[in-house]
């Protein structure tokens, strides 16, 4: 029998392009070029003389030959991550823990599944959240009162490491009769006679507020606060203002028909998360995999995200 030429990140491929449904999508979660990643199937398709999947059906149809190979990386690449788990724990020796303070309200989204898939690869690592809102969330990594914060930008100034997450857009929330609905998009000056509703936080740390109106020298008629999403959507529902979240957040309501979303800017508002933490915690051996599984996740859980 001749050598096979398969090796572990042609299965990690086949994986990607059937969890993320297309080639450029999975390019983006292995962080290949599209042409790379076309590269390596189109090396096993000439290798087994048959196509792995159909190119003009979306999501990709797999052949009985991609099956085959979907079937064998779903045996074994869990196998191989579970032996490099084992092989890090062995190095590294005892267990751990991992607190996380989030500065984003709309996180537990996307945190609570990550944490629940790094619990199940990881359950010797005590796994907690810790609570309440805290407006510097790096100074408790600085403390030792958390191992990992998530944050909404990069600070230089800060003797941390930064894990990029991913990157997301950020839209403008109104009630479905409202006047800008009219309107393509939304830009700073939209927003000086309406009330504006936000979480409980500083300004520093609103993007609206940050990207859009303190550069454009706007302060909203009036603010309205709520820590809850579902309040803020119910009240923008019945006429009491204006929000700004991000589009996975609110994709749901926005199906149903709740409100009505409109693009901030011509070209959107974005913003980014980023998972903050000391050295020491980088060095960890189950920091690496906590960030990728974070990653991946969110990638093929949330809508109209990008991997930074």
């Amino acid at each position: 029998m001749s050598q096979s030429i398969l090796e572990i990140r042609h299965l990690r491929t086949l994986v990607a392009l059937r969890d993320t449904g297309s080639l450029v999508r999975a390019a983006q979660l292995l962080n290949l070029t599209q042409s790379a990643l076309s590269h390596q199937i189109k090396l096993l398709e000439d290798r087994y003389g048959t196509p792995l999947f159909e190119r003009k059906s979306v999501p990709p149809q797999f052949s009985g030959t991609g099956l085959r190979l979907l079937q064998l990386a779903d045996a074994t690449l869990p196998m191989v991550e579970e032996a490099e788990r084992d092989v890090a724990r062995l190095a590294a020796g005892g267990a751990g823990q991992l607190r996380i303070v989030v500065e984003c309200h709309t996180c537990f989204d996307w945190l609570m599944p990550a944490m629940d898939a790094f619990r199940s690869r990881w359950p010797e690592i005590e796994l907690d959240i810790v609570s309440g809102f805290h407006p510097d969330p790096i100074a408790l990594l600085l403390q030792n009162r958390a191992e990992v914060a998530i944050v909404s930008e990069q600070d230089p100034a800060e003797t941390v490491d930064y894990h990029p997450l991913f990157q997301f857009e950020i839209v403008a929330l109104l009630a479905n009769d409202h006047a800008l609905v009219s309107k393509t998009h939304l830009t700073a000056r939209h927003f000086a006679d309406q009330t504006l509703i936000t979480y409980p936080v500083p300004d520093e740390m609103l993007d609206i507020v940050r990207q859009v109106l303190a550069p454009a020298g706007v302060q909203p008629a009036q603010r309205r606060t709520t820590e809850l999403t579902v309040a803020m959507l119910q009240l923008v529902a019945s006429g009491r203002g204006i929000a700004t979240l991000p589009l996975w957040a609110v994709q749901g309501y926005l199906g149903r028909g709740y409100v009505t979303a409109r693009r901030v800017g011509a070209k959107g508002l974005t913003g980014e998360l980023h998972m903050a933490c000391t050295a020491a915690t980088s060095a960890r051996p189950w920091l690496a995999d906590f960030v990728q599984i974070t990653r991946e996740s969110c990638f093929v859980s949330l809508p109209g995200i990008a991997l930074l």
